[in-house]
């Protein structure tokens, strides 16, 4: 399936307001200032420090079986008005927030895609693991792929890294690492987080969404490979294909994010509908 790529999403959400005014995309994901940097900066030095491939493995086993809790989508929505992500330079507002936002950005571009604006809702629930204990830099933040030496367009790259002990570890330290060459993200132990819990959580519960929302899910955050152009070695032919669906993706999580709020009351019926086609009733977390 080829994707149809729709308008300026830092637009379309706010058709209204006048395009100078519109935060100008260079200032999105700016790591090198800003007012939240110290808490970003901290929370990447510790993801960087601790995501090795023996943590990774440890907690897909801990979360793998679904047995944290039963909740619907909405429960799970509302969970996150109580989290502020600690690794996103550009808000400081809860997500739940920032899934309004985004689903509302993806449905006015692309009208006929009902699943893809559910996308917008679900892509960040995972983030509920923070508010089960979960430290931030084991849920939120760009993923990398563990088991293999990080490349240059992972965030802080050069600063953070030097004491994860997987990079003293001839397995896991050079360019492929543990992996063969183009043996396909499918196959990448990727840094633990909410893409591949919710990814999880959306197999185990069967959600009848297309292949490619599953896809955006699971590697939306991972940002070294669909905006930085890195790890490309790894990529199978389906990967590439799913790439630009990724990167339509990407527009909309990032560029739609502002503190003019949207009325959550009033959008709920309209995604509580959707839930029900494609992912309905109480699941399994």
């Amino acid at each position: 399936m080829k994707v149809a790529m729709g308008p300026d999403p830092s637009l379309i959400y706010r058709p209204d307001m006048d395009p100078e005014m519109a935060k100008d995309k260079g200032n999105f994901r700016n790591y090198t200032s800003g007012p939240l940097l110290d808490r970003v900066f901290i929370t990447y030095k510790h993801m960087h420090t601790y995501q090795t491939v023996d943590f990774v493995r440890k907690k897909h086993a801990q979360f793998g079986d679904f047995s944290c809790k039963k909740m619907t989508i909405m429960e799970a929505v509302d969970m996150l008005d109580h989290l502020v992500d600690e690794s996103d330079p550009d808000v400081d507002f809860p997500n739940s927030f920032h899934a309004f936002q985004t689903a509302e950005g993806i449905r006015k571009a692309h009208p006929d895609k009902d699943w893809f604006h559910l996308v917008g809702l679900l892509h960040d629930l995972g983030k509920v693991l923070a508010l089960w204990g979960e430290p931030q830099w084991a849920v939120v933040g760009d993923t990398f792929p563990v088991g293999c030496r990080p490349q240059a367009s992972v965030v802080f790259c050069d600063s953070t890294f030097q004491d994860n002990p997987d990079l003293q570890d001839p397995r896991y330290s050079t360019e492929f690492g543990m992996y063969q060459p183009h043996c396909g993200l499918e196959n990448v132990l990727m840094s633990w987080g909410h893409d591949e819990y919710m990814y999880q959580v959306m197999r185990f519960n069967k959600f009848s969404l297309p292949e490619e929302a599953f896809y955006m899910i699971r590697f939306h955050s991972f940002y070294p490979w669909h905006t930085g152009g890195d790890y490309r070695q790894l990529c199978s032919q389906r990967d590439l294909d799913m790439l630009p669906w990724v990167q339509e993706f990407n527009k909309f999580d990032l560029y739609t994010k502002c503190p003019d709020l949207p009325d959550v009351d009033k959008l709920r019926p309209y995604y509580q509908a959707l839930i029900d086609k494609y992912c309905p009733g109480v699941l399994s977390w």
